[in-house]
């Protein structure tokens, strides 16, 4: 043994040879031993009892988290295991370990975890933290009261206050039930009557349930499906559960079906009643507003320094999404004079019902809104200022005062309100155009339409006209039976005379361009006026402008937002709006699968060709020659067989006034326009549509002498022939 290791073991273990001297520092070195032993009795005394602590708070949250856990219906935390873990890494002396068990004692404890019983893994702090916040709403007293009905009942009505839980809680105890079933899991179906609404709740709802929204929560709106085989929790406009029935009648993927909002009785909502009431019979189970906002600032600024900031946020369903999240930004903080800071939300009727603005605590109702309204007559659909409903006025205060006490000022009388108000919503059934809804129901194989249980039976001129505009587009046939043509339309998510132009293109070679077009149409106005530069945008449009009309104006923006790879900047420097491009590029693709579902080519005329866009105007006409106008000698335009005076909008790129113009839409205001024009021939007229331009019961005007005209040229021409 070496001399350094004998002296190293000497400390510990003297030797017995006594030396002078020593016995003095012997005694201090036992007691410098005994103080150290007690210093580490001490401390490991110490961490028992920190320990000991930290049992009990992990104890004591662990039975508040259960019964908050038990009080929604979820499972209770198993007994955890911490302990052991901690003194593992205790007694392992892992430095790591170590360094981690202490930052726990020092901070906060973590909640306890509990499986989530959709992705099998724990859930996140953030569930604890909402599901606190979920528990206070109302609805949370109704839930055992709830999931009662639920069992006993097939169908059921829910009444409840706005911002009580309803669209968002509800729909997660369906759920819940729907798991507890034996046999196959069906899904829960809730539908909304706007699409913003469809897609913030789904979201919301996701990070309720602490899934990814687009797997076990997800939503569908048209041209757009956020859902997955894995989706059991479906938010969807109710024009998009109707589509459903289509091919699943009966809707057997959903166990529960929630139809929310319902007392806004759009048309789709009232079609759904419907159809739900024969599915329960056979399944047992079963821009105004950006002046607004830009007015109200001004005349916060008028009156100077002394008072608050102002934020002010436009809300409306054609607003991009990120811009729509602003109404949740908190108000401008406080001046230093006290001033309060404001933010004021001018909204149209979409924060009625569809979405839930925290801390609103004044709401101003003008007592008015925009309303579709459909004269079958003359066949003209306009928005119109009409009075809501006593509902809506409820609904409105209700926006007020969810965290706060808060006032409702309306601006009409109470005596309007109890004499002149209505007491629900006009039902849209009975102010809209049926031509969509009778082909969804022909179908679902509904043919008898007179005798189908509709909530409120809309009027059967409306009907009748709707059936005559399906028969003159080869939809239904002479008995009102479904085509093969029709039941082919009804596979697209397009009005009537828009699918049978998809269609008929195939016919023309023309279905890529008229795919483009019919994408463009269904898409929000693709043109940006800023009121700043007015005159820049106009020249924009006009770089764009087609000889022969809007709808071929609009083929040219797609193919140069195309050319451009799509580019931001491009649509910025051109006044486009990129978001209504993207969605375009979006709907085209969906239709072109539809086409490829059904083998229908898409292809193209030669673009050097002649006929490359008189092709695209002739497929134009087998869709919308019922809705042409002709000009006549006085200077104005007529339409034909309803003969309505009116005007070209002021909207379109036409520098002329050509003879015969076909339109996309019939808008009443100050006067009677036409929007969205392309200049057609008449001899297109009466050989694609030779059964709506019957001349026998055609009204006596200038378009019916020229028409009687062209028809007995184009009969002399067949007769030499023979």
């Amino acid at each position: 043994m070496s001399k350094r290791h004998r002296l190293d073991l000497g400390e510990d273990y003297p030797s017995g040879k006594k030396r002078a001297g020593t016995d003095g520092k012997d005694r201090d070195r036992d007691r410098d031993r005994e103080d150290r032993s007690k210093d580490r009795d001490r401390e490991r005394d110490r961490g028992d009892r920190e320990r000991e602590r930290e049992k009990e708070k992990e104890k004591e949250l662990r039975a508040s988290t259960n019964a908050m856990l038990i009080s929604a219906g979820l499972p209770p935390l198993k007994a955890s295991h911490s302990a052991h873990s901690t003194h593992s890494a205790h007694s392992t002396h892992s430095t790591h370990s170590a360094h981690s068990a202490h930052a726990g004692h020092a901070g906060h404890t973590s909640l306890p975890q509990c499986i989530n019983p959709f992705t099998n893994l724990p859930h996140t702090p953030r569930y604890y933290d909402i599901l606190k916040k979920r528990l206070q709403l109302p609805v949370w007293e109704y839930k055992d009261r709830f999931t009662d009905i639920l069992v006993r009942h097939q169908s059921f009505v829910l009444v409840g206050e706005t911002g009580s839980g309803k669209t968002t809680q509800i729909p997660q105890w369906c759920v819940e039930y729907m798991r507890s079933l034996p046999g196959p899991k069906r899904g829960v179906a809730c539908t909304q009557p706007r699409r913003v609404a469809a897609m913030s709740v789904a979201q919301r709802v996701a990070d309720e349930m602490d899934v990814m929204l687009g797997q076990e929560v997800g939503y569908s709106i048209r041209f757009e499906d956020c859902s997955s085989a894995k989706t059991i929790l479906k938010y969807m406009t109710d024009g998009m559960l109707l589509r459903e029935a289509m091919n699943d009648p009966l809707l057997e993927r959903y166990g529960v079906i929630i139809l929310d909002e319902a007392h806004e009785r759009t048309l789709a909502t009232d079609i759904l009643m419907g159809v739900l009431k024969e599915v329960v019979r056979q399944r047992s189970d079963l821009k105004e507003i950006d002046e607004a906002c830009k007015r109200i600032k001004r005349e916060v600024d008028d009156l100077g320094p002394e008072v608050g900031d102002i934020k002010i946020i436009p809300l409306y369903s054609t607003l991009p999404p990120q811009q729509q999240q602003r109404i949740f930004e908190p108000p401008p903080p406080k001046k230093q004079n006290g001033a309060i800071g404001r933010k004021v939300v001018v909204s149209t009727n979409i924060a009625e019902t569809s979405l839930t603005i925290d801390g609103v605590v004044f709401v101003i109702d003008p007592g008015f809104a925009k309303q579709k309204v459909y004269n079958p007559r003359i066949r003209v659909e306009s928005l119109l200022v009409t009075a809501i409903s006593k509902a809506s006025a409820q609904q409105r205060a209700g926006r007020a005062g969810r965290t706060r006490p808060g006032k409702c000022f309306r601006l009409y009388t109470e005596k309007a309100y109890k004499t002149e108000m209505q007491d629900n919503t006009y039902p849209e059934i009975l102010r809209s155009n049926l031509g969509s809804v009778v082909l969804q129901l022909k179908k679902l194989g509904i043919d008898d339409l007179v005798h189908f249980d509709f909530m409120d039976p809309p009027a059967p001129e409306t009907l009748m006209r709707a059936l005559e505009l399906l028969n003159y587009l080869a939809a239904l046939n002479d008995d009102g039976d479904l085509t093969e043509l029709g039941s082919m339309m009804a596979e697209f998510p397009l009005d009537p005379q828009l699918a049978k132009m998809v269609i008929a293109s195939c016919d023309y070679n023309c279905s890529n361009e008229v795919l483009s077009i019919t994408a463009m149409l269904s898409v929000p106005q693709c043109f940006v006026r800023p009121t700043e530069a007015k005159k820049a945008a106009d020249e924009a449009k006009m770089r764009f402008a087609h000889i022969d009309g809007d709808h071929l104006t609009l083929l040219n923006v797609y193919h140069a937002f195309k050319q451009n790879h799509e580019s931001v900047q491009w649509c910025y420097d051109n006044f486009i709006n990129y978001r209504s491009l993207m969605s375009a590029d979006n709907v085209r693709q969906q239709l072109s699968r539809i086409m490829d579902r059904f083998n229908l080519p898409r292809r193209s005329t030669d673009f050097t060709s002649r006929d490359y866009y008189i092709n695209i105007r002739k497929a134009l006409v087998t869709g919308y020659f019922m809705q042409v106008a002709h000009l006549e000698r006085t200077g104005h335009y007529l339409t034909v067989k309803d003969n309505q005076v009116v005007q070209l909008h002021p909207s379109t790129v036409l520098d002329h006034k050509p003879e015969w113009v076909l339109y996309n839409e019939f808008v009443l205001t100050t006067k009677n326009y036409i929007r969205t024009c392309t200049d057609i021939k008449p001899e297109w007229l009466v050989k694609i549509a030779p059964q709506y331009y019957d001349m026998s019961n055609f009204p006596q005007c200038e378009a019916k002498r020229q028409l009687d005209r062209i028809i007995a040229k184009l009969q002399s021409k067949e007769y030499s022939q023979y």
